[in-house]
């Protein structure tokens, strides 16, 4: 199963080359570059770890791409995402997201029904990840 977070995400994964572009385009309009990682892909885990802070006023894409290889060498089984924040309107709002790395094998999730009062149904979905890894031993 293939995780589908962000933008980009139903395209084959991108090369160095294409998040390069990708990362050219964001500083040109002047967006901020924030890259996260996490072992728990959950769609409703909205904060992921930051690696670092967010890069604020670099010009130059080979810093975002150290970076990136940074936390890909130090994360090796983890989704890394880039996050760019547009601050035009006084506020630090995403713009654009999407995953640099994601593992060779991707776990997945489990649906878990609950039966619950007056014969009503209550789903919830699980990582396997974090079945693998509980919280206390995750980090």
């Amino acid at each position: 199963m293939r995780l589908t977070q962000g933008a980009f995400s139903y395209l084959p994964d991108f090369t160095d080359a294409q998040i390069i572009k990708q990362v050219d385009y964001y500083l040109n309009k002047g967006w901020s570059i924030g890259i996260e990682w996490t072992d728990d892909p959950h769609p409703r885990n909205a904060y992921w770890e930051l690696w670092g802070l967010p890069l604020f006023d670099v010009k130059d894409s080979s810093v975002i791409i150290y970076e990136i290889n940074e936390c890909r060498r130090l994360n090796p089984q983890g989704y890394i995402k880039l996050v760019a924040f547009n601050a035009s309107r006084g506020v630090e709002s995403s713009a654009a997201s999407f995953i640099v790395q994601r593992p060779k094998y991707e776990p997945g999730f489990y649906l878990e029904r609950t039966e619950a009062e007056g014969r009503s149904l209550r789903y919830t979905i699980h990582s396997y990840s974090v079945n693998r890894n509980p919280e206390g031993s995750r980090y």
